[in-house]
């Protein structure tokens, strides 16, 4: 039974991965305390209180931190929070997931972070390996805690036969590691994001590049080489010091560097992408994938999404032909550049999963031109201005949605017109009345969605939703 007074760990916030957390822990003989200042978690509360975990819900008590033995908060946690940094400056101990589960995993794991596109190539990775006879654990920062395996491993009726973690991992997640080490790591890419959680750009770049601090000579560390040489279009002022920082971070890889890249600047990359083909080298042979065949995975990004998990698959020890059977049972993941209906020669795609600048410049440039953009959402100190260049080539018209509109106004409205809506109803409403046939209406809103939703996943069901709503009553008025 767990006693207050003695030592425990604090884990704080009850989403997903705190839940699971507590359980293992608990599972382990380990005192837990669980606290989350949302009142809403009362209900599943109660389940730990029956494992004789103790909860602290919709409230936080500061001497519960300043007490406990190690506190282990949930990736969404800032550790700006102020309960954690009045108990870090009393010296109590901090640490995350990550190196929680590297402690008792005894599997190889791939893992793979990059500010855009993780989802995509985690799930694209465990297809490759479960079509070649593996058997992935594909979680983290997905939607299924790591803990999960760990879980499931101390399950006694043998039917956990995992064989590999395919494990995303975000940049909140990395920043508690110091022990995580990927047997293969994977850095997709890296632009501007959170800068509401870190000091500067630079803070986050060197996040991402921390997956492989841990890596030796007997691993693999898989590189967007854009990331090297820092080169995106928008980033045409990096300081030089900045520069030089980035470089030394790289250099210090001990691991086995694979690069892959999109643009004009192969060198000895491993792979290498043009507008015909992904061409492969890996040790003694080429593989080469037609782009022409890539129907669920179309625009670039993606197609730099296919060769970090190809060469990540290899690295596994995955086969080329069962790669290629993976690739090929692939679908497009939900909320990503997603077709939704024609409507009229009218086309709506649901980009919600696009919460920075980098995925929206990634998404205009799937379309040529003609784009009606649908942007706003939470702010978190998003650089709207990175969008200029693309939106002055390719898009007429922008309805602006959410806490950023006044802003989204005030930074285009020289460049096109800009519309502002209360609703996405209204949005998608108004879209559709500005729109001409074969032009584009994109929901790529470079923004959280917490302004107005739970989730990105809720905003993109609300635009698919209007969008329907909208495709029933046109045909009722035929």
């Amino acid at each position: 039974m767990n006693k207050t007074n003695s030592p425990y760990f604090l884990i704080i916030g009850l989403g997903k991965s705190g839940m699971s957390m507590a359980k293992f822990l608990c599972s382990k003989g380990e005192n837990v305390i669980a606290t989350d200042i949302d009142e809403s978690k009362l209900n599943i509360a109660k389940e730990l209180n029956e494992l004789g975990i103790k909860t602290q819900i919709g409230f936080h008590d500061q001497k519960t931190f300043n007490n406990a033995k190690i506190m282990i908060p949930s990736p969404g946690i800032s550790l700006n929070n102020k309960y954690i940094k009045t108990a870090l400056n009393k010296g109590v101990e901090i640490t995350g997931e990550l190196d929680i589960f590297t402690k008792h995993n005894d599997l190889p794991i791939i893992a793979i972070t990059g500010t855009n596109g993780k989802t995509t190539v985690t799930t694209l990775i465990g297809k490759m390996l479960q079509q070649s006879k593996m058997m992935p654990f594909v979680g983290g920062n997905i939607g299924t805690p790591l803990i999960e395996h760990l879980m499931a491993k101390n399950k006694s009726d043998g039917n956990n036969k995992t064989d590999i973690i395919v494990a995303e991992i975000s940049s909140f997640q990395l920043d508690l590691s110091r022990q995580f080490r990927p047997d293969v790591g994977v850095l997709l890419n890296i632009s501007q994001d959170h800068l509401d959680r870190y000091k500067n750009f630079e803070e986050y770049i060197n996040s991402k590049w921390s997956i492989f601090k841990n890596q030796t000579s007997s691993d693999t560390a898989v590189i967007n080489q854009s990331t090297l040489e820092f080169c995106h279009e928008s980033d045409q002022d990096v300081d030089q010091n900045f520069s030089q920082n980035l470089d030394s971070v790289s250099q210090k890889i001990k691991s086995k560097s694979i690069c892959f890249s999109s643009k004009n600047n192969f060198k000895e990359c491993d792979g290498q992408i043009n507008p015909k083909e992904i061409k492969i080298k890996f040790k003694n042979d080429t593989y080469k994938i037609p782009t022409d065949n890539l129907k669920e995975l179309q625009g670039t990004h993606n197609q730099e999404n296919i060769a970090a998990a190809c060469i990540a698959s290899l690295a596994a020890g995955a086969d080329f032909n069962n790669i290629l059977k993976g690739l090929a049972d692939f679908q497009n993941l939900s909320h990503r550049v997603e077709l939704v209906k024609t409507i009229n020669g009218i086309s709506f795609y649901n980009d919600s999963k696009a919460t920075n600048t980098d995925a929206v410049i990634r998404a205009i440039e799937c379309f040529k031109n003609n784009i009606i953009l649908i942007l706003g959402g939470r702010e978190k100190s998003t650089d709207f201005s990175l969008l200029i260049n693309k939106i002055k080539k390719r898009v007429k018209t922008i309805i602006a949605l959410g806490e950023t509109s006044s802003i989204i106004k005030d930074t285009f409205e020289k460049i096109c017109p800009v519309k502002v809506a209360e609703t996405m109803n209204s949005a998608v409403q108004t879209a559709f009345a500005l729109a001409l046939k074969n032009d584009i209406v994109l929901l790529s809103p470079a923004c959280a969605s917490f302004d107005m939703y739970k989730s990105y996943t809720d905003r993109g069901d609300d635009f698919t939703n209007c969008v329907k709503t909208l495709a029933a009553d046109k045909s009722e008025n035929r």
